[in-house]
């Protein structure tokens, strides 16, 4: 290693981070120059990567967790010959239609792993990716052969440190021992309110250790000790080691800044004209330039490109010439395709019959379990309540990560489930599912929000969906949930009304590619309403017709109140249709036809146990709603639909008090 070639491409990296964030007139200098030098030694000396193949199974992954330093991330890639991330796209940093938003988003270009700025989540997600890879080497590698063989790299802020999610996931990582996992945690001391020191004086690397991670502490502008400490981690995690490694690199943020060095002021503003052209002084690059690369940076970057390359080309060799199981696990866990075929074997359950959603869903799990080797999922701490474990399958453990490893237990950590379950799937290789209680959602929004702009196809199991959970009372009860969750774009909620509807509910959740899905699970039996249930994959469909020309009123609903609407039109009658409506966003794809010739053309009313804003959209502004706009009560389930106005008898009488 270079000393002067680093300083080159740290000074290089700096420049381009100040120019893009004048340029924008705004964005967040302080992280990349205080990083720069650091990042530059992890891509030049250590990273395994090919700009022109970034998707290729076994390169090294590398998150921003401190996503607001986006500049550090646009910049390596451009100088290591991105062809998306080119000279023009940086000087259009943070601009409409531009690859450079001002946090990196998945999918704008290659390299650029996952979205992050929500801080912690990057980490968790890094954890999520470093788990997978151990999985994927599980699964593919055999004797000596050996296809899946990379590291995760991840640099995080003291704000990702300090955030939950990250903490949740650190001890996750401790735990299962994942140790090619490899952190830079730019130790500034900096945040936007001031010094750390107001808020946060704890002793990082000692907490880490309690975690069960090694750690190192260096100056981050001292490329010797950080090229030392990042070649220890890596030799200790190619040796079996099973600690996670972090690095925590003493930095200055803005670092080369006469007067922002070391402020506040540095972390979330452009430093201004002058103070830019100060600092190009102070770190001897051209003051009169703007985006000026030194020719050693782009040299250093493309070559350790191109080292990369080379071991992309040796590894799809390797593969060809791998024994035919070998390629045979990697094309199964890679595969993509779900078979629909699969779905249309499973068992149906006869009209009336009384099955637990969340039991159906365990159960279609199960028979899909051996067939699917990408399934992989678990709870947090609630695998008997949620049904998700596959019961022919073992616990991923520390050192447990082989083919029959497919139970993840996440204990008492929400969100750094959904946040793991994410890097999981961005990783490649798994569809990953993980199960709490629906109130509990609460929790790990955060996450659900990112797989939904990263349109990543995970799958939340979201059980004990109404208040008819019980005598768990209020906390335990979602009321605002299904609602709540019906906001967050591209997230598709499906409230499945039986068994029948359940099946159809996974297939609808495993044939996505293009965003995550809730399924929203009843703890009580409900009885099956239909042994068909090809409607739910278009998200509604007309469970009962109206007899006659005239129809009276179209009841709506969703999951387990879709019995009761059924119930309900018995007693209003030959004029009522019964709709169910598990999936508002499958059902909004639809055509309008489809839609009008579902909901019918008379009153509509719909009945569901949770909030009624929102249902105006399908039964219109002086349609009925039948829900619950208050806080549940601790009581038996059939107390509570007394009480809350869910009985047969009940809505039948508020239906016909609302028609007149």
């Amino acid at each position: 290693m270079d000393a002067n070639v680093v300083l080159n491409t740290a000074n290089t990296i700096k420049v381009l981070t100040m120019d893009a964030v004048e340029a924008a007139t705004c964005g967040h200098p302080g992280m990349p120059m205080g990083m720069s030098t650091a990042a530059a030694v992890l891509w030049g000396e250590v990273l395994k990567f090919d700009p022109a193949a970034p998707n290729w199974p076994d390169r090294d992954r590398f998150v921003l967790s401190a996503g607001h330093g986006s500049m550090l991330l646009y910049s390596l890639l451009h100088l290591a010959g991105s062809t998306e991330l080119t000279m023009d796209e940086l000087k259009r940093f943070r601009q409409w239609g531009a690859r450079t938003a001002g946090h990196p988003e998945f999918g704008e270009a290659g390299g650029i792993e996952t979205t992050t700025g929500p801080l912690g989540q990057g980490f968790a997600n890094a954890v999520g990716m470093a788990l997978a890879e151990r999985l994927m080497a599980g699964r593919v590698n055999d004797g000596d052969t050996t296809l899946i063989d990379h590291f995760t790299y991840a640099i995080a802020g003291d704000g990702c440190l300090m955030e939950g999610v990250a903490n949740e996931a650190a001890s996750l990582a401790g735990h299962l021992g994942l140790g090619k996992l490899v952190v830079l945690y730019d130790d500034n001391g900096i945040t936007i309110d001031g010094t750390t020191a107001i808020a946060f004086t704890e002793d990082v690397p000692a907490r880490f250790r309690a975690l069960g991670w090694r750690t190192e502490t260096v100056d981050g502008h001292d490329a010797g000790a950080v090229f030392g400490a990042l070649q220890r981690a890596r030799a200790a995690g190619a040796a079996g080691g099973q600690e996670p490694t972090l690095i925590s690199c003493k930095t200055h943020i803005g670092h080369g800044s006469p007067a922002k060095q070391d402020t506040s002021d540095a972390h979330g503003s452009r430093l201004g004209s002058a103070e830019v052209a100060a600092t190009k002084r102070a770190i001897g690059m051209p003051e009169s330039e703007t985006f000026t690369v030194h020719p050693d940076a782009r040299a250093y970057l493309e070559a350790a490109a191109a080292r990369g390359a080379a071991a992309r080309r040796d590894w799809e060799s390797r593969v060809m010439a791998a024994p035919e199981g070998v390629r045979n696990a990697l094309s199964r866990q890679l595969d993509t395709e779900i078979p629909a075929a699969l779905f249309e074997a499973l068992p149906r359950t006869a009209v009336g019959k009384g099955v637990a959603t969340r039991k159906a869903s365990g159960q279609v799990l199960n028979a899909l379990a051996d067939k699917l080797p990408q399934l992989l999922g678990g709870s947090a701490d609630l695998a008997g309540s949620n049904n998700t474990d596959l019961d022919a399958y073992e616990d991923v453990a520390r050192g447990a990560f082989g083919a029959r490893a497919r139970n993840l237990r996440y204990g008492v950590r929400e969100h750094a489930m959904a946040a793991v379950m994410n890097g999981l799937s961005l990783h490649g290789g798994f569809r990953p599912y993980g199960g709490t209680f629906l109130v509990f959602s609460d929790y790990m929004r955060g996450a659900m929000r990112l797989s939904a702009i990263m349109h990543q196809p995970v799958v939340y199991v979201l059980t004990h969906d109404s208040v008819f959970l019980g005598e768990d009372g209020p906390t335990h009860q979602p009321v605002e949930h299904a609602m709540s969750l019906r906001l967050i774009p591209n997230l598709w909620v499906v409230r499945p009304a039986d068994a029948n509807e359940t099946i159809a509910a996974w297939q609808l959740a495993l044939e996505r590619k293009t965003g995550p899905t809730a399924l929203l699970l009843t703890r009580q039996n409900v009885p099956a309403v239909d042994a068909s249930n090809d409607g739910v994959l278009r998200g509604g469909y007309v469970l009962r017709r109206e007899e006659g020309a005239a129809p009276t009123v179209t009841l709506i609903a969703t999951g387990s109140e879709v019995a009761l609407a059924m119930a309900t039109a018995d007693l209003l009658g030959p004029g009522t249709r019964v709709v169910s409506l598990p999936c508002w966003e499958a059902f909004a794809a639809q055509t309008p036809d489809y839609r009008k010739s579902v909901i019918g053309r008379g009153p509509r009313v719909a009945i569901e146990a949770g909030r009624s804003l929102g249902w105006e959209r399908w039964v219109g502004e002086d349609g009925l709603v039948v829900g619950i706009d208050r806080f549940g009560a601790s009581a038996p389930a059939e107390r509570l639909a007394s009480e809350f106005g869910f009985t047969p008898a009940q809505v039948a009488a508020r239906v016909r008090g609302w028609l007149g």
